[in-house]
């Protein structure tokens, strides 16, 4: 099965789903938009990934490539692939299922809990989520849960931090694939995302202090990543 990744940003790749993928035998394909690669053949897409970015769903115009990839991954959800879109990948993702992104109440960056929703229980793909989990954030938009979709996991800085459709379409609004060198290039490439302070923003020496929450997100991911997989 190959997985093939949408990267919007140099500083936001694959993260631990490279090596995992590596472990599993999994080919691995890339369109780093913003370098303005082509998009794939929809036969060679197993597993599609769309990652973070800085940037917004709404800036077409500023990022002339987004329509297209607005279009594509529209064919890929079509044409029955599994689909795994993670933070601005959730929102391109929501979008193209006809859900709503805009402005959260509030930022969210570094490391909060999320807790999962009383929906998930009817998702087998949810099943990879626990009653709470502190995982990692870096936003500042939101989405509106796709019609038909089951909203699984929320937060106390943001109420919609994840949806599943047709157990094949997962948005999560945070980053269970985040290493910890990922951590340390949204710093330092996003730097003017710390002001001003928030309730939900943490310094960069926090959000570095403690290794091993880079390892319980991963942990998390991998059995999603399975499901998908076999989908896929």
């Amino acid at each position: 099965m190959i997985l093939h990744y949408l990267q919007h940003a140099p500083f936001e790749g694959l993260g631990s789903i490279a090596a995992w993928a590596e472990a599993a035998g999994h080919p691995i394909t890339a369109t780093r938009l913003y370098a303005g690669d082509p998009l794939p053949a929809l036969s060679d897409v197993g597993l599609l990934v769309v990652m973070g970015g800085p940037m917004n769903v709404y800036e077409d115009a500023l990022y002339p490539w987004m329509g297209s990839e607005k279009r594509f991954i529209e064919k890929v959800v079509a044409a029955g692939k599994a689909v795994l879109g993670i933070c601005l990948g959730a929102q391109l993702l929501a979008t193209v299922l006809g859900a709503r992104v805009y402005r959260n109440d509030q930022r969210e960056i570094g490391w909060y809990d999320i807790q999962r929703s009383p929906g998930a229980e009817h998702s087998k793909t949810a099943r990879f989520l626990p009653e709470t989990a502190e995982v990692f954030h870096w936003h500042g938009d939101t989405f509106d849960i796709p019609a038909g979709a089951v909203h699984i996991a929320g937060s106390r800085g943001c109420r919609h931090q994840g949806f599943v459709a047709e157990e094949r379409l997962v948005g999560l609004q945070f980053h269970l694939e985040v290493t910890r060198e990922g951590a340390e290039g949204l710093i330092d490439n996003c730097r003017n995302d710390f002001e001003p302070p928030g309730p939900f923003v943490q310094r960069p020496q926090d959000i570095l202090s403690d290794e091993r929450r880079f390892t319980k997100a991963h942990h998390l991911l991998v059995p999603l990543l399975g499901d998908l997989t076999a989908l896929a």
